[in-house]
């Protein structure tokens, strides 16, 4: 995805000599009295070659210092040459370090391409992004629904967050829908969906909900998240191709944090909610997010059976009372603990046996 190089960042030789004499990146630091680390960030492209460093892999390999200072010359100019071309500015790559995480994660998903320096970076972006300038993504209104949960002093970075949503629509592109969303086909298979969430096997689990939900016309993922983008669920109706997509993060490694938000999506859906833009990014939640929240809580747990439910004490501080109860609600025992915590009828600290942790998914 990303340009061509008329001129190889110094790195990719690097790389290609060390690679030719069969010599680790380790071997290479320990000849030349440099950390592995800087052999890495120079062969990754996001340093060059100073005239000390070119000395230095000049004993190493037994050549002139002049070689690789040449190379560095070359590709300085070349990079000069296509930041004039492409008016790529100062205020873009600094950019870059903000996101440098995502830029990370792209490399490892072969979204961009390393061995380069910031200004082919930057061009990259551009090009991942759809759009001609870094600088104005904080400027564009971007018609998507999420739910976060945070505290006040998290930070919300609008280019790391641009980028996420990106990347979902990326991951998801594959993805083969049953046509535009149907909310019909999705309320049906609600009892369907609480189902497969029961399973142990997640592996399982998330393969039977992608294809449920392509039933219903919705490209459905668990997505890598990022800080700077404290999302735990992200829905967005494509204005391209129609197609509806859902994606959650494991932010807060809660299965039942999990489960409702994507219950919350659900509802957004189900409430006719796509066509609106709104980010729960505050403490105070819109009309629509609370009602978003209400049908999650009762599309989970019929309202009347938990009404019963709390109204006996010993039938929720007691752990067979909650076993009982979730088998009966058809959920996940972590659920009912995750309601009945934040409902205030148990504290954060009880029955947090229940509450399962999930570090990881088969993303």
């Amino acid at each position: 995805m990303g340009i061509l190089n008329k001129e190889p960042h110094p790195g990719l030789v690097l790389q290609e000599k060390i690679n030719s004499m069969h010599m680790s990146r380790s071997e290479l630091a320990a000849r030349t009295g440099v950390t592995e680390k800087h052999i890495s960030t120079v062969i990754n492209g996001n340093k060059g070659i100073s005239p000390a460093f070119a000395k230095k892999l000049a004993y190493a390999f037994d050549e002139q210092a002049s070689v690789w200072l040449n190379l560095q010359a070359k590709y300085d100019a070349y990079c000069a040459e296509i930041e004039a071309e492409n008016n790529v500015s100062d205020e873009e790559k600094n950019i870059l370090h903000s996101l440098k995480d995502v830029i990370e994660y792209f490399l490892e998903q072969g979204i961009m391409h390393n061995h380069c320096g910031d200004t082919e970076k930057v061009l990259q972006l551009r090009k991942i992004l759809c759009v001609s300038n870094l600088a104005s993504v904080p400027k564009i209104t971007y018609n998507a629904a999420y739910r976060a949960q945070i505290k006040s002093n998290t930070a919300v970075n609008p280019f790391v967050l641009f980028a996420w949503q990106r990347m979902c629509e990326l991951e998801t592109k594959d993805i083969e829908t049953e046509g535009n969303v149907s909310k019909e086909k999705l309320e049906a298979a609600v009892p369907e969906i609480k189902k497969i969430l029961l399973l142990s096997d997640t592996h399982k689990m998330l393969k039977l909900l992608q294809g449920k939900f392509a039933e219903c016309g919705i490209a459905f993922k668990i997505v890598h998240n990022f800080p700077g983008a404290p999302v735990q669920g992200f829905i967005k109706e494509s204005s391209d191709d129609g197609q509806t997509i859902l994606c959650l993060t494991l932010r807060r490694k809660r299965m039942d944090t999990l489960i409702f938000t994507l219950f919350h999506e659900i509802a957004h859906v189900l409430n006719g909610d796509l066509s609106v833009r709104f980010v729960d990014f505050t403490d105070e939640k819109s009309e629509m997010e609370k009602n978003a929240d209400e049908r999650a809580r009762n599309m989970l747990i019929d309202p009347e059976l938990y009404r019963k439910f709390v109204l006996s004490r010993s039938n929720y501080t007691t752990e067979s009372g909650i076993e009982q109860f979730a088998k009966t609600a058809g959920v996940r025992p972590s659920v009912v603990v995750g309601r009945l915590q934040n409902d205030g009828w148990l504290e954060w600290s009880q029955f947090n046996k229940y509450i399962e942790k999930i570090e990881c998914f088969d993303l």
